[in-house]
């Protein structure tokens, strides 16, 4: 809102100073300062809210050290991230942007369904909350949205790079050809991006190829169930991982820098010339949606470092992961998010591998066997009796190191 204002000002009145909200960096900058100004100031009123409301982290008798201590604990300090994160984009980016619109719609619909697991939970006294259907069909109808408008929306291109020769005179009157990059009209496309290869742009629609003939009219067939399985996997990923403090807040501010660093790069038509990588017009604003994202979960972390204050609960990890996941799938590095959100990776396939593996043995032996001592991952760490911020340090190093290696992707095919 305050860019409308702005611009309204510079354009009718030439305010001094006005201009300075037409630069994406400097609506970032503001919206990660604002983000954090609200988590940090209001989040003392928050946490005493939930105190006086009671709603209180119900703790499952697991064995881990420290356990019992964080009975009581306020839950649903997830309100605060949505909170850090809505606001700030709200005043500061261009509402009409298609994938600003995108990630507001995610914010608030698996910020509602996190909302509705922890309600039941607290309030109902049902510690299994939200039954899994529930949360599958909410996750599903959300890969619908986002697919779909990603698929239909005329807004929603890339740019293919062309490269043309050009002859060029010197000043001694020799005649050169130079190849120019030149980028083509926005046109539609469900091109995406393969880390470690030169020629990274695969195209989804090739996937039903032999299908039929036509397949370009078909592919979203083939795209929208894709994002259906990535956004139910990250959120539920970042889910899992909301298991010790501060480690789900770290990691998600850690990968959100990293998607806000190659959604600048990708809507660039500079940056994205001198990497040699696909140009998406208008995903330079989600810049100031990521800065938000990041500040709300630094913010939080002020209340969430061990020992913690107050618990996200699924009300925020929920939020976190769908909005990770969407924001790949929208600046075309979706498949970036194995080595980008690693530590979501490991800790949902610790939880896969130790059930299958239990079941598996219990069929064949008649007694359940077990991977880990247990599952999701960093609670293993902690049956064999290393503390908490021990595991979430060291987490966080491993999620830099993931950062770093997905940086590493844009030169080195």
């Amino acid at each position: 809102m305050l860019y409308y204002l702005f611009t309204y000002l510079d354009k009718a009145y030439n305010l001094p100073g006005a201009g300075v909200f037409q630069f994406i960096t400097f609506r970032a900058a503001m919206a990660l300062i604002f983000s954090l100004i609200i988590c940090l100031v209001f989040g003392k009123r928050i946490i005493k809210f939930l105190q006086k409301q009671q709603v209180g982290e119900t703790i499952r008798d697991l064995g881990l050290e420290g356990q019992a201590e964080k009975a009581g604990t306020p839950t649903m300090g997830g309100l605060m991230i949505l909170s850090g994160i809505l606001i700030p984009v709200l005043l500061f980016a261009k509402l009409e942007n298609i994938y600003i619109i995108l990630l507001i719609i995610t914010t608030i619909w698996m910020g509602a369904i996190g909302f509705l697991d922890d309600y039941i939970k607290v309030f109902k006294k049902d510690k299994k909350g939200l039954q899994g259907k529930f949360k599958v069909a909410g996750q599903v109808g959300l890969g619908i949205i986002v697919g779909s408008l990603l698929y239909f929306n005329q807004n929603v291109t890339i740019k293919e790079r062309v490269e043309t020769a050009k002859v060029v005179q010197s000043a001694d009157g020799t005649a050169t050809t130079q190849t120019l990059p030149v980028y083509a009209e926005a046109e539609k496309s469900l091109k995406t991006t393969i880390p470690f290869f030169k020629n990274n742009e695969f195209d989804y629609s090739k996937l039903i190829s032999w299908v039929v003939d036509d397949y370009q009219r078909w592919s979203w067939l083939i795209f929208i169930p894709i994002v259906i399985f990535i956004i139910t996997a990250v959120s539920n990923g970042a889910n899992l991982t909301d298991g010790i403090d501060g480690l789900a807040t770290g990691t998600s501010a850690i990968i959100g820098v990293t998607l806000g660093v190659f959604a600048y790069v990708s809507g660039s038509i500079i940056f994205a010339d001198y990497l040699n990588i696909m140009y998406i017009p208008n995903t330079g604003e989600l810049v100031v949606f990521i800065a938000a994202f990041v500040g709300a979960c630094i913010g939080f972390l002020w209340y969430n470092t061990y020992p913690a204050q107050v618990f996200m609960g699924d009300t925020g990890s929920l939020a976190i992961g769908g909005i990770i996941a969407v924001f790949a799938i929208a600046i075309r590095k979706e498949l970036l998010i194995p080595i980008v959100c690693g530590i979501f990776l490991v800790e949902n396939l610790s939880v896969v591998m130790q059930v299958s593996y239990f079941k598996y043995t219990k069929k064949k032996f008649g007694e359940g066997r077990r991977i880990f001592l247990m599952s999701p991952l960093h609670h293993h760490y902690q049956k064999q009796g290393y503390n908490e911020s021990k595991i979430v340090t060291r987490f966080w190093i491993i999620g830099i190191f993931l950062a770093v290696l997905t940086f590493v992707t844009l030169k080195l095919r």
